[in-house]
């Protein structure tokens, strides 16, 4: 499932290739007809994104709510667009620029006091300029669940995933089994700001580079540049940072990633081990040029 940063680097492509085009719309599979009839002819004024949720506003107050879920995906076309898959659910089209989605978990029409309810269930939304961390700090230390769990809630964080959670706990030296409710403030700072950045450049740049991550086992010069992680999917190789292998458990049904000598499994009354130093590079990896 996309992770809040695609989330929000598909909002700001579609602001600038189809907000300000009037589309006509239809649905290639049968399951959106009667709701693409209702946007055909409309102008899109606006898309806006919230955790994994994107939003759409259309002329005349008409709102299109979609959450991709775990198999959907869109296509968008600046002029040319091929024929829509069998699978397409909506298909937005104009002389200029076009839009295919298939298989999203969610693709409805909301009315405005709909649209209110889903936004009130929503937690914040570190890439939203309105969002506050003091209410995420709150709503985070609610119960005694683990760290690791809470931070996939989406009534408490909005937008972060299984990657994310296990880097952004891992920059901030924090143990993601410690119970949400003894998290302090100074650590909620530290993992609030390392979601923050992560996500910021993954949405500019089209992928996860975390600071001083070894470099991907498959990169080769000349081609496409990697994600590069840390601590997920890297069970039993070595933490960029003490050299301690990295573990990996199942928490509710979800690989957790973390080092267990930077980042005690523990609850918080017990300090973490410290970690065997080793030299680290402190540059970090150039950033790809985004190509959206």
């Amino acid at each position: 499932m996309p992770e809040g940063n695609i989330i929000h680097r598909i909002a700001r492509i579609h602001r600038r290739w189809l907000v300000g085009r009037r589309f006509t719309a239809d649905s290639p599979q049968g399951r959106f007809s009667t709701e693409a009839r209702r946007l055909s002819g409309r102008t899109l004024e606006g898309v806006d994104a919230h955790g994994k949720h994107l939003l759409y506003l259309f002329e005349g107050g008409v709102r299109l709510h979609i959450h991709l879920g775990l198999f959907g995906h869109m296509r968008h076309f600046r002029s040319g667009a091929p024929p829509p898959s069998p699978a397409c659910r909506l298909r937005l089209a104009s002389p200029h620029a076009a839009f295919h989605l298939a298989g999203p978990q969610a693709c409805e029409l909301l009315s405005s006091e709909a649209e209110a309810t889903l936004r009130s269930r929503l937690g914040e939304d570190p890439l939203r300029p309105d969002a506050s961390p003091a209410r995420a700090f709150e709503a985070l230390r609610r119960g005694r669940a683990p760290l690791a769990t809470a931070l996939l809630d989406q009534e408490r964080i909005s937008g972060v995933g299984n990657i994310l959670r296990a880097e952004a706990l891992f920059l901030a030296r924090l143990p993601p089994l410690r119970p949400a409710s003894e998290l302090r403030l100074a650590d909620f700072e530290r993992l609030w700001e390392a979601l923050r950045l992560l996500m910021e450049d993954a949405a500019r740049d089209g992928r996860i580079v975390v600071p001083h991550a070894p470099p991907a086992p498959w990169e080769t010069p000349g081609k496409r540049r990697e994600d590069r992680f840390c601590v997920y999917d890297r069970e039993g190789q070595p933490c960029p940072r003490c050299a301690t292998p990295i573990s990996r458990l199942t928490l509710a049904s979800r690989g957790l990633f973390f080092c267990p000598g930077c980042q005690d499994t523990g609850s918080a009354g017990k300090p973490a081990r410290r970690p065997r130093a080793v030299p680290v590079e402190r540059t970090r990896a150039p950033r790809a040029r985004s190509r959206a």
